[in-house]
This record gives C-alpha cells, sequence and structure tokens, in this order.
C-alpha cells in the first residue's frame, strides 16, 4: 500500500480527522483558518450554507482553492447530508428525489439505484464529493422521534436490498457513500441530537435486525460508517458512553466483526449526546481512540478548535498514539485517493444540469409510485364536488419538527394546488397558542364544509392534533387524514376511515397527493411499516 502519510507532520495528519462546518455561503474567516492553519481535511455543507447550485459550486470551489494554495496533499473532503426526503439541503433550483421511506413505499431496487444515481450526479457537478447517506437504520419504533421517514422501513431484509441498490448508485455517480446510523438508531425513542439514547437489545437480536443493512451496504462497496450516538448496554456494559466512542462497537463490531476497512466516522459531536455528557474536546480524543477515523464537528469554531487542541494535547501526555491517528490518517488519504483529484474539480462558471428533463421525469415517477391510499373505507376518494361546495384545510403550523430539518413546509403550496382544482377553499390552522376560540372557528367551518381535508405532521407524538382530529371526526361529518409525514397518525385515531400518506412534506410530494386527491392518479404505495390492529383497504395493515 503507498505511503499516504510520508512526509506529512503529525498537525497535517491530525487536520484529516476532522470534518468541520461554516454558518455562511461564503468560506468564512474561521473556516479559513482551520483549512490553512489546521490542515482541516474535510467540510460538511448544510441549507445556512446553500443557496442555489450556481452559487454552491463557487463555495465548494473556493474551499478547494485554498486547501490547494495551502499545500494539501489531496482535494478536501466535502460532505452534505442529502438523504432527500424530509432531509436535503440542496436549493429549490435542484431536484428534490423522494426520501428512504417514500421509496420503501415502492419498494423497486431500481428506482433506489436511479434515484441515488440521479442524486449523487447533481451533488457532484455542485463539487460536493461525500454524501452522509443512505440512512440505513430499520425504523420498527413508532414512536422514533428522529429517524422515521429518513428509513426505507421496518423490515431488516427490504431495508439491507434497498441499501445496497443506494449505495451502487451513488457509487455509480463517483460519489462517496456513508452508511448511518451504526449500529442502528432505528429502535430508539430517544434523539440523540438532545441525550443519549438506549438500545438494551442482545448482539443476537442486532445481527438478525439492525446490522442486516449495514452488511449489505458494506457487501456493496459502502465507501464510509458513521457510529451514532446511542448506548448499547449489552455491548458496553462497563460505562454509559455513546458508541461514537466504544471500541467495542467500532473496533470489535464494526471493523473485526463485520470486516469493514474503509473510513469510520463519528456522527456530530456537538450534538447533546457527546456535548452535554462527556464534551467535545474530551469526545474528539475519546472517539479516534476507540478506532475512529473521521470526527465531525459541525458547527461553532471554538469547539472545532477544542477537538484539535483535545488531540494534541492526548498525543503530548501519550494518552493518544501517533499510530492511531497515522493509521486513521491513511484511511481518510486512502479514500480520497480513490475518488478526488485536483484535475477533477468542476470548474467556477460551469453551467450545472439541475434541471434535466431526465431526472424530472424519474423525480415524478417516484413520487407517483409512492403515495399511498391506507384506508378509503367511505369511498371519498377521489373527490367528486360540485362547484358550489366547500372544501376546508386544516394545517398544524410549527416551524420544525426534528433538528436534522432545516427546510420551510410548503403549506401555502398545497393551498393553491387545490385551489387549482376547486376554488372554493377555506383554510384553518392550528398552533400550539391556539384558543378555544380557534378550534370553535374550526367545528364551523366543518360543518358547513362538504369535505374536510387535515393535515397532520406526526399527530401520533402531538397531543393537540388528534384532540382537534377526534373532535372532527365525532361531529360525524366526511373527513380525509393526509399524513404528510410519519405514516404512524393513524394510530392515534384508527376511527378514521380515509387516509393517505405521503411520507413527506415537500412540494412534490404534495403535488402527488392533490392528484390522488382529485382522481388524476391513482395511489400505488405501500406501507413500509406496520400499523398494529388497524385495517386497510382490503386486507390488514399490520
Amino acid at each position: 500500500m503507498p505511503d499516504y502519510i510520508a512526509n506529512m507532520s503529525l498537525e497535517e495528519q491530525i487536520g484529516q480527522l476532522l470534518m468541520a462546518g461554516f454558518p455562511t455561503t461564503s468560506p468564512s474567516p474561521e473556516i479559513i483558518d482551520l483549512i490553512q492553519n489546521q490542515h482541516i481535511g474535510g467540510i460538511i455543507l448544510f441549507s445556512r450554507n446553500v443557496q442555489d447550485t450556481r452559487q454552491l459550486l463557487e463555495l465548494t470551489n473556493s474551499l478547494q482553492i485554498t486547501a490547494r494554495a495551502a499545500g494539501h496533499r489531496y482535494p478536501l473532503l466535502i460532505a452534505i447530508d442529502q438523504e432527500n426526503g424530509m432531509v436535503q439541503r440542496l436549493g429549490d433550483d435542484a431536484i428534490g428525489f423522494p426520501g428512504n421511506m417514500a421509496l420503501g413505499a415502492i419498494g423497486s431496487e431500481q428506482l433506489v439505484y436511479d434515484v441515488a444515481q440521479a442524486t449523487g450526479r447533481e451533488l457532484k457537478a455542485c463539487g460536493i464529493n461525500m454524501n452522509l447517506a443512505p440512512v440505513v437504520d430499520v425504523n420498527n419504533n413508532p414512536a422514533n422521534p428522529v429517524i422515521g421517514v429518513r428509513s426505507f422501513g421496518e423490515d431488516a431484509r427490504d431495508v439491507a436490498r434497498l441499501t445496497s441498490a443506494a449505495v451502487k448508485g451513488y457509487r455509480a455517480a463517483g460519489v462517496i457513500t456513508c452508511l448511518k446510523h451504526f449500529p442502528g438508531h432505528g429502535d430508539t425513542a430517544v434523539d440523540s441530537h438532545l441525550s443519549l439514547p438506549t438500545i438494551p437489545y442482545t448482539l443476537e437480536r442486532l445481527q438478525a435486525i439492525e446490522l442486516a443493512p449495514f452488511r449489505s451496504g458494506i457487501a456493496a462497496g459502502a465507501d464510509s460508517v458513521m457510529i451514532a450516538h446511542i448506548h448499547f448496554p449489552s455491548l458496553m456494559p462497563r460505562e454509559v458512553l455513546p458508541a461514537t466512542v466504544s471500541p467495542a462497537i467500532v473496533r470489535e463490531l464494526l471493523r473485526e466483526q463485520l470486516g469493514f476497512a474503509g473510513v469510520i466516522i463519528s456522527d456530530c459531536l456537538e450534538m447533546q449526546a457527546v456535548a452535554d455528557t462527556i464534551g467535545v474536546g474530551p469526545g474528539s480524543v475519546m472517539a479516534l481512540q476507540a478506532g475512529i477515523d473521521l470526527v465531525l464537528i459541525s458547527h461553532k469554531y471554538a469547539r472545532q478548535l477544542a477537538g484539535i487542541e483535545a488531540i494534541q494535547a492526548a498525543l503530548r501526555t501519550g494518552a493518544l498514539s501517533p499510530e492511531t491517528v497515522s493509521r486513521a490518517a491513511e484511511r481518510v488519504l486512502q479514500l480520497k485517493e480513490r475518488f478526488l483529484s485536483w484535475e477533477d474539480l468542476p470548474l467556477p462558471g460551469t453551467t450545472i444540469a439541475a434541471s434535466s428533463e431526465a431526472d424530472q421525469q424519474l423525480r415524478d415517477r417516484a413520487y407517483a409510485l409512492s403515495t399511498t391510499l391506507v384506508r378509503n373505507d367511505e369511498g371519498l376518494l377521489p373527490l367528486r364536488l360540485e362547484p358550489d361546495e366547500d372544501v376546508l384545510l386544516i394545517f398544524p403550523q410549527r416551524d420544525s419538527w426534528t433538528q436534522v430539518e432545516d427546510r420551510q413546509y410548503p403549506y401555502k403550496f398545497f393551498i393553491e394546488s387545490v385551489r387549482q382544482h376547486h376554488p372554493r377553499v377555506t383554510v384553518l390552522s392550528i398552533t400550539p397558542d391556539s384558543t378555544d376560540a380557534a378550534y370553535e372557528e374550526i367545528d364551523r367551518a366543518a360543518r358547513a364544509a362538504a369535505i374536510t381535508i387535515m393535515v397532520t405532521v406526526n399527530a401520533y407524538q402531538d397531543r393537540r392534533q388528534v384532540d382537534l382530529m377526534q373532535r372532527l371526526l365525532h361531529a360525524g361529518r366526511p373527513i380525509v387524514g393526509l399524513a404528510v409525514y410519519n405514516p404512524y397518525d393513524l394510530l392515534a385515531f384508527p376511527e378514521l376511515s380515509t387516509y393517505l400518506v405521503t411520507y413527506e412534506y415537500t412540494r412534490p410530494a404534495l403535488a402527488s397527493a392533490v392528484r390522488v386527491l382529485f382522481g388524476e392518479q391513482q395511489p400505488q404505495g405501500h406501507l413500509p411499516v406496520s400499523l398494529p390492529g388497524l385495517y386497510a383497504v382490503g386486507h390488514p395493515v399490520a
């Protein structure tokens, strides 16, 4: 094997083990300092860094120019969480493809491959060479607050085969892949952005369910694996720590038992499961000691410096060996050599085909295939309305539902789409501050409407939405429930007889739902998760 770290100082090697973010749409002074003076070799971008595809290409090119001028041997890893669906970072001029659960509702390996390849092409054209995707968690816990629709579904075998297709699609596009969140974040009821979840299962259970998609993705050629901030007491019984800093998880389970030879990356150390427990600085050292190769610190410059300084201090005291740093740097640089070249970067000013007709057709076909009619017991769909009849639309208003999102919900787009089919539409909403008067107004509007369409957003975790739906159902008026996020809402109001699911609160998903509502398109998706004890049209959901 080539000596990737030959003539590199230890400080330069440390820099290759860090991936950092910054808050602006052009390189900030802080990120420039990290690249030039701390030899940072990896960058993570979020929506805050992106305006449109042209600006994004200029940004990535500027970052690479800075790295090359600073003497970096290889280009920067520039990563992003373009999972599609509810977690996507590209601008509005990019094509938004369905997320994992929408694809799981279709079940086609070919379609997953095609979507991953198209996404990878778009990222590469913008100068992004690493996608922190696919999510391969098996979402078998309806109460999961952070994975949910980011998962292909609850069946480990289905998730495994779709994982393989996604990895192959990204690799065909020449984009580095990352399986996450090892060894499985699907069966938690706690968001690791906020605190440390615990999964109490044995290794035998993990082997049968949670690890199956990781084995499949590794066999398909996955380039990196991200470790989750989750505690597994059966595998790490001596102390309550996240898997990110556990040799039993990183080295023994992933590296040795599963035989993964690629780059192992931490989830962001600024998440509260780490930042509020062991701290970002100590966590950086412990992650490397456990066998992590690439430490992710996504947001704050002070914490990024704290991570670097803690690693340097640990080397001085002997708590961290130079050999550990060198082995990790070798793996990161080997990955860069396989995928990156200074001569192969997209040039600034390049015209980006961000909206090719073929990709638009792929997107539209995928959304049409994913929209799922779970129940239509009263035959309300498709809607058959007289010109003088009123439709009532009800929305829950909230800025976001999980910390991993950073996009606005397109409820105005949905309203206008419905009005294009039937102009007599009344729109009302509920907020955390809605008063009794607001609910009474909804009652009056529902009695006057021919049909009520209530959009639900994770209602099974929101008492306000459940109370309102039950109030409407008890009034005995025709009502359609439209779940635009997790499909589990029907568990909270099982008496609802008309239930449509999009799996995501995005424009193309809502456009597909409107076509189903008005009979322009047949619903073709199938639930990739179960709703225990409930029944769909003609067959059990569970």
